[in-house]
């Protein structure tokens, strides 16, 4: 049966989240919970001598007051977060593997600092009681004897010979060392080269803004085990990682995300003060809440970026890249929690462009701040930063039209399946194609008149362009338990969770189009490991692929459960059986029975036992669709050389994402993306003091998210080269993280263009007002001299 998606279709969802009936963790703890709050290291970089907690424990409500020693002495461990997961060509196989010139030290995270703090906003102690106010009193009576150590928090500093160490098994405070490439191939074809182009390129650190701070609240019962309420990407991680934590079976740990308010890969891992709650509420036989307010959350929530890359590229006369080399710096912070950005952003290096030689060197080190993680895109949108700057500098330095140094150097469609040098194969996208589609849909040709015209008004205009490629990875993993319910509805338990998504549309759309019925017949349950056995969380743009894939399965199998029971129902043999708008019928028969029917049929016992008594199939996918969205980006912009202010005129882009289940949902996510691509080019940075390890501007007073005026309305153009992949019929690529990808690059690509006749040539980020007019005088003073 042939099925079509790619349909408009109001979020299902938004009609409960606008209304404000989402129910987040927070709205959920129980009433008569006890209350919690951490106390936390100021220091970067400090060894503890001692802890007091006597007069904290003797306070007004105080239930307890928790300890690293406490928590050690009742067996409990540090947490593993599977730093190095499996990886983006072999899901059997980890992203770094052990080899003669590798670095890869993982180790665990204790959620009480025991010995010595390495992060500003390291916990030392926990604090529960009968309310936040009284946990808050008594833990401003905790005494922590410090004894302050040097602090390093910059990744190239903390990489130097004479760096202080945070850890003693970590020499050079290196967590990762990795190589690939053949380093005696790409160096002959640089020193033969025409030209030879490098550049260092800084991303800085992001805080993960989410709307939703992080919250959690947990019950233990002595016959059931713990009960844990979180909001996170994926419970199945959650509940792992939990059980292995606190020494129990996963069968003990129940595990809970409800509504969740912003996800973008922080929230894959495993939160500390998760561990505290469920530990609290069992050794006090008592529900236990904690939630986290900003100040904390933009000191010890996870953060994104924080990465310097010193790329180069061997270039011939006519603007072909023969080789590349990239030398990538992720700074983990002081615990290393994940290897995927690294990962990622050494497979993708050469991005979409056809550079036969590359060689990558990745460093992942540790540094006094709070640790690092995926954070959207996750290693991709630097890879590409790096490559479209340096082809705009070369394209400049050989007097070669920027847009045609791309086009030469674009993989044609023609040769795809393309394997790049760092082992990745594309399977699909015509990279041409797009950019030539948003270089005309973005008026690139007229171009210079809107300058003249912005020059009359005393304003600097600018044009940049970006091409991208997408390698989504993630968790194999995924299952979902399909069951037509007698009542009219058709239930769906998937192991994905969506946190901000608009899975409960997308899911409802392909299973509707599967079994023809409504779509406000379906029902999606996720989040609760209760009746999810299985999955991998959201993450990776692999949600909508892998699902489409498993509901294509499991609504198939259910037609053929169907047509059995249809057959001894009405006495027909299976293969005179058709199925059409949601109703079996036979040829020949006048007996049509609704797939809500032989449900009821089923429940009822009016079928063989051996049918069983419920509609339902389960399907299990344990396999890696790979799959490569592609795309391309153009930005327009003004910028006002007495202000420094930037104002994107337009942004336009073309994605490849595959066929679209619902274009409305992939546009929200095509333009969250390039809303955050933004933030991190003109208005995101978190800042933080070299010498003390100190946040500055722990807030949204200073934290400069982008704002609705600061954006225009966004052309985005949905195109599709189909997928050839055998098990992605639906043939879906991914839209989650296509906006992001090219974002910073355009942007700055647009800036510099912008800024050239003043003489700027490169601008570090976030490109902000200050930072653009002292870039402009710089520039303006040198010329004069």
């Amino acid at each position: 049966m042939e099925v079509k998606l790619d349909r408009w279709l109001p979020r299902l969802e938004d009609v409960r989240l606008i209304q404000g009936k989402g129910r987040y963790t927070d709205d959920l703890a129980p009433k008569g919970a006890l209350r919690s709050f951490v106390v936390r290291s100021p220091h970067a970089h400090a060894a503890i001598k001692t802890i007091s907690v006597d007069a904290a424990r003797n306070a007004p409500g105080v239930r307890a007051v928790l300890t690293a020693a406490d928590y050690r002495a009742d067996g409990h461990s540090p947490v593993n977060h599977a730093s190095n997961p499996p990886g983006a060509i072999d899901p059997s196989a980890p992203w770094f593997t052990p080899a003669p010139d590798a670095v890869i030290h993982e180790w665990g995270q204790p959620p009480l600092a025991e010995d010595r703090v390495r992060f500003v906003g390291e916990a030392v102690a926990f604090v529960v009681a009968d309310t936040l106010a009284q946990a808050r009193d008594a833990a401003e009576l905790v005494e922590v004897d410090y004894d302050v150590l040097p602090t390093i928090v910059r990744e190239l500093d903390a990489y130097a010979p004479d760096a202080p160490q945070l850890w003693t098994d970590a020499p050079r405070n290196l967590a990762l060392s990795a190589t690939l490439g053949d380093k005696a191939a790409v160096e002959r074809i640089f020193a033969e080269a025409h030209l030879v182009l490098e550049r260092t390129f800084r991303n800085q650190r992001i805080v993960n803004c989410q709307m939703e701070p992080r919250s959690a609240f947990s019950s233990f019962d002595d016959n059931e085990g713990y009960m844990v309420v979180a909001g996170s990407q994926g419970v199945m991680r959650q509940r792992r990682a939990l059980a292995q934590a606190l020494g129990v079976s996963p069968e003990k740990m129940r595990v809970i995300s409800p509504d969740v308010g912003g996800g973008f890969g922080p929230r894959t891992a495993l939160n500390l003060e998760v561990v505290l709650v469920a530990w609290a509420s069992r050794k006090l036989q008592h529900p236990v809440r904690w939630t986290s307010d900003r100040t904390e959350a933009f000191l010890v929530d996870y953060q994104g970026r924080g990465q310097t890359t010193r790329a180069a590229i061997a270039v011939k006369a006519d603007g072909r890249i023969l080789a590349m080399k990239s030398e990538q710096y992720f700074n983990l912070g002081a615990y290393p929690v994940s290897f995927a950005p690294a990962g990622n952003g050494q497979k993708i290096v050469p991005t979409c462009y056809d550079i036969g030689s590359v060689l990558v060197e990745t460093r992942g080190i540790l540094t006094n701040t709070t640790s690092t993680c995926p954070y959207r895109g996750a290693g991709r949108p630097e890879a590409h930063l790096a490559l479209e700057r340096l082809i705009d500098i070369a394209a400049e330095r050989l007097g070669i039209d920027r847009i045609e140094m791309r086009r030469r150097n674009l993989i044609p469609k023609s040769r795809m399946p393309y394997r790049t040098a760092t082992g990745l194969t594309y399977d699909s996208g015509d990279l041409i194609g797009n950019m030539k589609q948003a270089l005309g849909s973005a008026d690139w040709d007229g171009f210079e008149k809107r300058r003249t015209d912005s020059a009359s008004r005393g304003m600097m205009r600018g044009i940049g362009v970006a091409n991208y490629i997408e390698s989504p990875v993630g968790a194999q993993r995924e299952r979902v338990v399909l069951t037509v319910k007698p009542e009219g509805t058709v239930e769906v338990i998937s192991g994905t969770q969506s946190s901000g998504q608009g899975h409960e549309t997308t899911f409802a759309q392909v299973t509707a189009a599967l079994l023809d019925v409504d779509v406000h017949h379906v029902r999606l349950l996720t989040g609760d490991t209760r009746f999810v056995s299985e999955g991998g969380g959201s993450h990776s743009d692999r949600s909508a692929r892998l699902m489409g894939a498993l509901l294509d399965r499991s609504c198939h199998k259910l037609i053929e459960l169907g047509k059995n029971a249809y057959a001894l129902l009405a006495d027909v043999k299976p293969e005179n059986i058709t199925f059409e708008k949601g109703h079996f019928s036979g040829i020949g028969h006048n007996k049509r029975l609704s797939i809500f029917d032989i449900a009821k049929h089923l429940e009822d016992g009016s079928l063989p036992t051996q049918m069983g008594n419920a509609f339902t199939v389960t399907e299990t996918i344990e396999v890696r669709i790979p799959a490569y969205p592609t795309g391309c980006a153009v930005c327009e912009l003004e910028v006002d050389p007495e202000t420094g202010v930037v104002e994107i005129q337009n942004y336009t882009t073309v994605d490849d994402v595959g066929q679209p289940i619902n274009p409305l949902v992939v546009d929200g996510q095509v333009h969250g993306g390039i809303a955050q691509g933004v933030g991190q080019a003109l208005h995101e940075g978190l800042e933080v003091d070299e010498a003390t390890g100190q946040v500055l501007g722990a807030s949204f007073m200073d934290y400069g998210v982008p704002h609705a005026d600061n954006l225009p309305s966004f052309n985005v153009f949905l195109v599709e080269d189909p997928t050839p992949h055998p098990d992605n019929r639906f043939r879906i690529k991914g839209g989650g993280e296509g906006g992001i990808t090219p974002a910073t690059a355009v942007v700055i690509n647009a800036l510099i263009n912008a800024l050239k006749p003043c003489g700027v040539e490169h601008i570090e980020m976030p490109a902000t007002p200050a930072r653009v007019w002292a870039s402009i005088q710089s520039a303006r003073a040198a010329q004069i001299s």
